[in-house]
């Protein structure tokens, strides 16, 4: 028997553990611009064809979270498109170049997901440009933290929800109406969903509706044969935190509460959507699965 001792790493120190240099940028934020900038799995995922003759679309696909899927989409054999805001663009052309590097086409998407029609023509465009549409990883988030309820305004609050649930509602159905058996839906939830921080109201108000839409409509899409499922991360250094997503002064200690001591990167989720987005799990759904770093939350 070989002796993989040497390849384990211990994932307290896998990745950057120290404190994060304090750093602000205008919403959305772009992940070039960071300190340090994320890791996504650029350089390290490797696919085994593991999602072969898919059809992907992720959302928020530019940065973060969406970003590490999407590079592991591709590289398990989907086709995949990503949408994003207009604002990250230099993010969504420098993951184009990443994947070009292997051959692969990347899709894109920009537009605002607080607009209905614009939801419902990206779900269309999206199955045109790839020929089809068998995954959809709803993943882009608004989340702008606030010490108090006094001050969070209405145009936060509306654009937390057409963001984060009305835009889910709005995918979710026009993709129902034609995705094929076999197909799959991957909400991202968060640890907020179950323990929500104080400052982020009404975000873990719109994360723990992501929750029960992901549990509820894999009840109503098991007839069709389409499987819904939910990642539920921690905190993960992503663009979302330096763009508003922490109070002043939070940056600093981000993540470094949880049992291994750091934040994760976007690059340790993605074998998570790639498992729940396979075949051969095809008895999971209406799940949540936790990705928070020792918590014990979902």
């Amino acid at each position: 028997m070989t002796d993989m001792t040497d390849a384990l790493i211990d994932p307290q120190h896998k990745y950057h553990s120290d404190d994060f240099a304090e750093q602000k940028q205008d919403w959305p934020g772009l992940q070039r611009d960071m300190e340090p900038v994320p890791d996504c799995g650029e350089r390290t995922y490797r696919g085994t064809g593991r999602l072969k003759g898919r059809h992907a679309l992720v959302t928020g696909g530019d940065s973060g979270i969406g970003r590490a899927a999407a590079i592991a989409f591709a590289r398990e054999g989907a086709k995949v498109a990503i949408n994003y805001h207009s604002r990250e663009q230099p993010d969504a052309d420098d993951l184009k170049a990443v994947l070009l590097e292997d051959g692969t086409k990347l899709v894109l998407l920009p537009g605002d997901l607080t607009d209905e029609n614009f939801c419902l023509q990206l779900v269309d465009d999206a199955r045109e440009k790839l020929g089809g549409l068998d995954l959809l990883v709803i993943n882009a988030g608004y989340q702008q933290a606030r010490k108090s309820i006094a001050e969070i305004t209405h145009e936060q609050f509306d654009r937390t929800m057409k963001t984060n649930i009305y835009a889910m509602f709005w995918m979710s159905k026009r993709a129902a109406e034609f995705m094929p058996a076999g197909s799959a839906i991957i909400n991202t939830a968060s640890v907020n969903s179950f323990n929500p921080v104080e400052e982020l109201l009404d975000y873990a108000t719109t994360k723990g509706a992501i929750e029960i839409f992901t549990k509820g409509l894999a009840k109503q899409l098991a007839s069709k044969g389409i499987r819904v499922n939910a990642v539920a991360p921690g905190p993960v250094w992503t663009p979302l935190q330096i763009s508003g997503g922490q109070l002043d002064g939070k940056v600093e200690k981000f993540g470094q509460d949880t049992p291994l001591g750091r934040a994760g990167q976007p690059a340790e989720l993605a074998g998570l959507y790639v498992t729940l987005a396979e075949q051969t799990n095809s008895f999971t759904t209406g799940s949540v699965f936790g990705a928070n770093g020792g918590t014990g939350v979902s």
